[in-house]
């Protein structure tokens, strides 16, 4: 009988070869897309940068800084200070890795890992990261001398954690992000601004609801803002938001000069805070360029800030005393 013919067995394990091939192709493929998603090696991101001499960054990816500079802002809208807006994001970055994540322990959710049944709120409104910062910041004002605690203290007395030591090792990099996002320092927030696709909403009237959203209702000037059902102090100063009439810029008046509010913040801090705020909302609402005090982000340009060249003199010019923010379609 004549020896069977090697070509089939050849020719499967040819076939089971490429299958396997393939199957490792895909994987890579799947890894990468998550990583791109959620902030691994080649992700879209955002870095803070720290403007001392000691050069210590933090890098996050789009989503992450759009939750931190939310915190910031209700923060500073209801007048706490820079050291609440460091607990409150140690915490964050502590119990969800400030994602606004939609699992926990038992019951527990969002950004702070709230829990309804403790009575932080309904879920829907735990998931709100304006809402859920709002809980976070009423329960911290009622410690005694929360501001002269060890960091993880603080952050304890509300939390009620099981892990009580456990914000402490977030400390430096929350205290970084706190100095940016509440406008100490300046031009240190950079991200690359490449758009989502999946935004609900873009253009002047997106940003200018998210701007209410985390700022409150004084940034149109109105009275009666709520955020996190509490009602928000009016910042000082108050702000009014107003739309070119052709273009897709939103303007945010901030008045120059050496008025500070109660808890010690210049005017042009409160600037860098607005134009911090519109950088790291870049991705979500499609911004394209924000002009502050002579400095400008541009997207796509390596996400920098720099000094207004002469092609943009004129926006630079008029963007000393106000923040201006240049929304995609």
């Amino acid at each position: 009988m004549p020896d069977p013919s090697p070509t089939r067995p050849k020719r499967r394990g040819r076939l089971l070869r490429i299958g396997a091939a393939l199957l490792v192709l895909s994987g890579v493929v799947a890894y990468l897309a998550v990583q791109y998603i959620t902030g691994g090696p080649g992700a879209r991101g955002c870095a803070v940068v720290s403007g001392t001499s000691a050069g210590t960054s933090y890098e996050f990816t789009p989503e992450q800084a759009v939750n931190a500079a939310t915190i910031a802002a209700v923060g500073t809208g209801r007048g706490m200070p820079e050291r609440a807006v460091a607990i409150a994001l140690a915490t964050a970055i502590q119990e969800s890795g400030l994602r606004n994540i939609e699992h926990g322990d038992r019951d527990s959710l969002g950004l702070f890992q709230q829990r309804p049944s403790m009575g932080w709120g309904t879920e829907q409104q735990i998931m709100d990261p304006a809402y859920a910062a709002g809980m976070f910041y009423a329960h911290l004002a009622k410690v005694p001398d929360y501001t002269k605690m060890p960091l993880t203290v603080a952050a304890q007395r509300v939390q009620r954690s099981g892990y009580p030591e456990a914000y402490a090792k977030h400390e430096p990099d929350a205290t970084l992000l706190a100095a940016t996002l509440t406008g100490r320092a300046a031009a240190t927030l950079t991200c690359d601004g490449r758009p989502e696709h999946t935004a609900e909403a873009t253009g002047p009237a997106a940003v200018r609801a998210a701007l209410v959203r985390d700022f409150g209702r004084d940034a149109l000037q109105e009275t009666g803002a709520e955020v996190g059902g509490t009602e928000v102090p009016s910042p000082s100063p108050s702000p009014s938001v107003t739309s070119s009439a052709q273009g897709r810029t939103v303007t945010v008046p901030v008045p120059e000069g050496g008025k500070k509010d109660a808890t010690g913040r210049s005017e042009r801090e409160r600037g860098w805070q607005l134009a911090h705020w519109a950088v790291a909302n870049s991705s979500a609402l499609h911004i394209e360029r924000v002009s502050y005090a002579g400095r400008e982000w541009t997207a796509g340009s390596g996400g920098t800030w720099r000094t207004a060249g002469s092609e943009s003199a004129a926006g630079a010019e008029r963007s000393v005393g106000s923040v201006r923010i240049v929304a995609g379609q």
